[in-house]
């Protein structure tokens, strides 16, 4: 129970303490020290009916203790609220909100691509350097290292921690969802669960904007996609989606992933992320409609001008009963480098009766693959075309 609670009020306290100090370290120090309160105490004391303004609140007051305490900074003393200032009263609508301004100032232009990613997850997720270090695949050290040069770009640039203006918000907005669904990409594939940690900041993001119809779409599709993680493995093997066992299938969570879409359609939305979300709805239906999928892969297509995107609407044809069409728009394809293409073409040629060139198309497919779940489904259909 302490663990859930911590995960859920993690970031809410961490952004409500880095827009009070505008200090990353000194709010992770006041946080930590908070959370450790709190575990020696809620045990025997009972937790607090508000635990997130309880931590707030607590964490401030140290916060402001331990500034106190050191002499080098007595001379900003006088910019922070003293200890009685603060809330005693640990009342829920007195403290305000403020991941949305953490996730914009994490996700900031001025910082690297991989610094806004580390950090995300470091302040809103509340993961430990560990944890997001296995995610991506390289040392603690390593990121230990990017999390600090991301905080120190935000110190020393002068970061706002704030919401953007209008004139600022849709470029920057793209950038948030795009930073939050590489997070969830990072998971589908497989590696430490980022998923579940991505769909949480979808949520933070469309409470935060609830008339951004693109933050309703990407929260809809991550949701629906995440509904459906049990039902991708069977041990260590992938399984297809015409494959699946639906029953493992999370229904409560894709209904909240449509009431997210219906949301996002509501307020007339038509970008990347909601067509994508419309493709996954589509997916979970009892009966597939395969040519309404290829056709929303080609407004996909026309939105991003992705070749990865028409290699997907290919999969749609021929799923819809086309084959050689299909084939045909995957050989024009320029994706040699890219694991899926082989893939699919191995599959349109083996559904062609193309044994040979289907093999080959798996043989290269295989050197490209990077997880023993994609090794072991490719080997399979190698020597079974």
């Amino acid at each position: 129970m302490l663990e859930e609670v911590f995960r859920d009020e993690w970031g809410r306290v961490l952004a409500s303490l880095v827009g009070f100090l505008r200090d990353f370290d000194r709010a992770e120090e006041a946080a930590q020290e908070a959370f450790a309160i709190a575990v020696r105490r809620w045990p025997t004391s009972g937790m607090p009916d508000n635990p997130g303004a309880w931590l707030v609140t607590t964490a401030r007051n140290r916060a402001i203790d331990r500034l106190r305490r050191e002499r080098t900074l007595a001379e900003k003393i006088h910019l922070l609220p003293a200890p009685e200032a603060v809330m005693d009263e640990f009342d829920d609508s007195v403290i305000k909100d403020e991941r949305l301004e953490l996730i914009f100032t994490c996700c900031h232009p001025a910082l690297p691509l991989e610094g806004q990613v580390a950090l995300t997850l470091r302040a809103l997720g509340g993961l430990e350097t560990a944890d997001i270090a296995r995610a991506f695949m390289v040392s603690e050290e390593t990121m230990r290292r990017r999390l600090s040069r991301a905080k120190n770009k935000i110190k020393l640039a002068g970061i706002p921690f704030a919401v953007p203006g209008a004139h600022l918000l849709p470029d920057r907005l793209d950038a948030v969802l795009a930073v939050i669904y590489l997070i969830y990409n990072e998971g589908y594939r497989g590696r430490v669960d980022l998923g579940a940690e991505a769909v949480r900041l979808g949520r933070v993001l469309a409470a935060g904007m609830p008339d951004e119809p693109e933050a309703h779409g990407l929260l809809a599709l991550m949701t629906i996609h995440h509904a459906r993680r049990r039902a991708r493995f069977s041990g260590e093997d992938l399984v297809l989606l015409d494959d699946q066992d639906r029953s493992l299938w999370d229904m409560r969570q894709i209904e909240a992933g449509r009431a997210a879409l219906d949301r996002a359609l509501v307020l007339g939305g038509r970008g990347a992320y909601v067509v994508q979300a419309v493709i996954a709805s589509l997916q979970t239906r009892e009966r597939i409609n395969w040519p309404q999928v290829a056709e929303m892969y080609r407004r996909l297509v026309d939105l991003t001008g992705s070749p990865v995107v028409e290699l997907n609407c290919a999969v749609a044809v021929a799923q819809a009963g086309d084959p050689a069409a299909a084939l045909r728009a995957v050989d024009r394809l320029d994706l040699d480098g890219y694991l899926y293409f082989h893939s699919t073409r191995g599959e349109l040629l083996r559904r062609l009766g193309r044994e040979t060139e289907a093999r080959a198309a798996y043989r290269r497919a295989i050197e490209l693959a990077t997880s023993t779940p994609e090794r072991r489904f490719l080997t399979r259909r190698l020597e079974h075309p």
